[in-house]
This record gives structure tokens, sequence and C-alpha cells, in this order.
């Protein structure tokens, strides 16, 4: 069997990670990524959505994934334009490798344009992160979930509510299996590694770590502005560290709104490396994100997490986990930390199969289907 293993952003590659361990250790590829005897095929796509190579390669070396095998130059642009070169590149690449089924993560437009693409060229897709809803149209990638999920051959699920999800859209039980959730095999199998370097600690005692990058976060003058007033509110409390992403900084600039920070304790830097960040947030007392990922990774480390969102597709990490929705309004969020403060730490539940064995599962379903 071949199998062509898609991502195009930075957390696409973090799932992929495992997904590509279990290949080469379950179907026995190299750790070059060459071939065995006897073994499938399968070979890495990025799409370039992302298109930092640079800052994408050292994802690749630090999680270990072979060097990708096609890479498409998709750049910037909007939706539109993004999803147009990744679907006109990606045709060339399944004509050129035929391959028996194509593997998709996530919610990006790169997920949206190659399941797309492998439909139309009559390949089976694979979907991996299967089935999360937020009931959001405003969000592109709930409209690149439902979409992705309803041309899906086989849904790979990391939470009972997406398996929920998928049966009321009429998809049949034997295309659905829920398997984990392959983040939580990469950040476990990460974790262990830190106790092999020194890493900074940026502060002592109580403090949080910020991210944002949403269109809907910080491309509103009037929403941006709002919760930076409430991380500056609780930077008085508890110092920030704000790894701020390049979208989120563009617009800082465009709306002039980067004297906000002198009012408050809040240290600026670029993107960390995934082992950074890492081991930036799991020390915290609390994250506040608009992130899917960090969701689920603080709730398997038990991290207090704030969302700065008015929902979430991912449900079982506020039922089960230590995530919190507090929408994006400055009182809102100030409020809920207030309320943080005088209870202290939620107790956290692990979600079921969030156990480190997602991807295996997945391989070795794959490898029953296509033997």
């Amino acid at each position: 069997m071949k199998l062509l293993l898609v991502g195009g952003t930075r957390p696409n590659f973090v799932k992929i990670a495992p997904i590509a361990w279990a290949l080469r250790d379950l179907w026995g590829i190299s750790a070059k990524g060459k071939k065995k005897k006897g073994s499938h095929i399968f070979r890495i796509v990025h799409t370039g959505q992302h298109y930092d190579y640079e800052l994408s390669k050292a994802f690749f070396e630090e999680l270990d994934i072979p060097k990708p095998d096609f890479f498409l130059n998709a750049g910037s642009g909007t939706h539109a334009e993004q999803t147009g070169v990744i679907m006109v590149e990606f045709e060339k690449t399944c004509q050129e490798e035929k391959p028996d089924v194509v593997v998709v993560v996530g919610d990006v437009n790169s997920t949206l344009a190659c399941s797309i693409v492998a439909k139309k060229c009559g390949i089976p897709v694979a979907h991996i992160e299967a089935g999360l809803r937020s009931r959001d149209l405003r969000m592109p990638e709930e409209i690149n979930r439902i979409v992705t999920d309803s041309i899906s051959d086989f849904l790979f699920v990391t939470e009972k509510s997406g398996v929920q999800n998928l049966k009321k859209e009429g998809k049949s039980e034997t295309q659905i299996f829920f398997t984990g959730n392959v983040m939580v095999d990469t950040l476990l199998t990460q974790l262990p590694k830190l106790k092999k370097k020194t890493h900074p600690r940026f502060f002592e005692g109580n403090y949080a770590v910020a991210t944002l990058h949403r269109p809907s976060n910080v491309e509103n003058t009037g929403v941006l502005r709002g919760i930076l007033e409430a991380f500056v509110d609780i930077s008085h409390d508890f110092p920030i560290v704000f790894p701020v992403h390049p979208r989120t900084r563009k617009y800082l600039e465009s709306f002039g709104l980067n004297n906000l920070f002198t009012d408050g304790n809040i240290t600026i830097m670029d993107p960390l490396p995934y082992l950074e960040f890492l081991s930036l947030w799991k020390d915290s007392s609390l994250v506040l994100t608009d992130s899917g990922g960090l969701q689920e990774e603080t709730t398997v480390l038990k991290v207090p997490c704030f969302t700065v969102r008015e929902n979430t597709e991912r449900p079982v990490t506020v039922e089960l986990g230590t995530n919190r929705i507090v929408g994006t309004e400055r009182k809102k969020i100030y409020r809920a930390f207030e309320d943080f403060r005088k209870k202290g730490k939620t107790r956290g539940k692990i979600p079921p199969l969030w156990d480190g064995k997602a991807a295996p599962r997945i391989v070795d379903i794959l490898g029953r289907i296509f033997s």
C-alpha cells in the first residue's frame, strides 16, 4: 500500500509526527524514510501553508519526522488563493504517486484542499481529528472540518462528541474509529526530553502563558484591545509570557496596540519551537489561549486553561479537563480569573484513550483496511 500523509502548518506536523513514527515502526520504514523489503510505503507532503520552510524544518528535526517528499509552496494569500494553489499542486502529486489512501489531519486549508483533490482523483481519504464541531460557521476551521468529514472515507476521532456528531451527520459506524488523540502521543513522547535539557524559567512562582492567533480575535480592533486589556489586568497578579503569532503581531502594529503592554507585566517574544514552548507552559499556573491544541495539551498535563473564545470544538476539555471558556470581553475574562484565584486549580481528568497510543491504533486500522 502507498499512503500520502499531508500537512501544511506547524500544528499539523505535531499531529503527523506520531503517525510517521508508527508507520516507520509498524510498517518497517527506516529512520531515513527508506522502504525496507516487503513493507508498505508512505510519503509526506508539506503543502507550505506555513510557508517559512526553515521554521517548519525545525519541527521535522525536533520531532524526528522524515524530510517531506513533496513541498507544494502554497505560501500566503486569501483562503481561496491558498486553497486553490494547494489543490492545483496536490493534484499533480496524486497523479504522479497514485496513492491508495490520502491521510489528512486537523482543520486547516490544507486539510480541506487535499481531501477534495483526493476524492476527485478517486483516492480514499482518511481524516485524523474528525468529528469536532464548534457550531460556529464564522470560524474558517469549522467549514474545513465539516466539508472534509463529509467526503472522507475513514474518520479517526479524538473524543466521543466526535462520534456523536458524525453519526448525526449521517456517517456510518463502519467509517468511524474512536482512536484517541495523536497530539497527546506527541506530547507524552516529547515530555521526557525536557529532563535532559536546561530550560530557563521566566518567573518564580505563579505566571501565565498567552497565545492568540484566530482572525476573529486579532483582526478586529475592539475585540483585540479588550483581550489585551484583560491580559494586562491579569498580569498585575500573574506575570504573562506572550509568544506572539505573526498574524497577531501584524495587527498589533497596524492597530497601534503595542503601547498597551507598558501598563502590565507582559513579556513579548517570537513564537517558540515545540519543546521550548512546552517547557514554558507546562510549568505555568495558567494558559490563556484561543488555540484548539493547547486546550487538549493543558488538559493532559492538568494545567488550568482559559479559552479566549465563545465556544470550543473540543468539549471534553471542559467536561473532563482543566479548560474553561471565558469569552473575549475584558470584564468576562478578568471575572473568570478572579474566580480562578479564589477557587484554585481545577481537578481535571484525562479523557478516554488520550494515552499516547492513538497513532499505532490508526496505523493498525489502516493496515487492516488496505491489506
